[in-house]
């Protein structure tokens, strides 16, 4: 099985039409068009699944640069997805220049310090 990225799709791309693209070429398994959870459009993106290394290659290399829904798109064999660190982040405030200090005016100052 052979993933393919499919980039700089058109957001009124449909899976018909990436799947019409790819069938030109050999069996396409699926297609899917990644998209937005919060907007429910379409990221730009798709990956498409053909079973024959062979067709795959040569989809690749033959849709490559090629329209779909009238965008020249981006094609190549998916990398493996990598693990990213999920959620989490984002580092502590920013303390002041002491440990335990709040921001309060508990402090005293001498001439000294300037």
């Amino acid at each position: 099985m052979t993933n393919i990225y499919v980039g700089n799709l058109s957001f009124r791309a449909t899976e018909d039409d990436v799947r019409s693209a790819f069938s030109e070429h050999g069996q396409v398994s699926s297609v899917n068009i990644i998209m937005d959870r919060e907007t429910g459009r379409s990221r730009g993106f798709a990956f498409v699944e053909m079973p024959n290394a062979d067709e795959a290659n040569n989809a690749i290399e033959a849709i490559n640069g090629r329209e779909i829904a009238g965008r020249g798109v981006t094609v190549n064999e998916a990398r493996p997805r990598t693990e990213r660190p999920r959620g989490g982040g984002g580092g502590g405030g920013g303390g002041g220049r002491y440990s335990d200090d709040r921001g309060g005016r508990n402090r005293s100052f001498s001439r000294d310090d300037y």
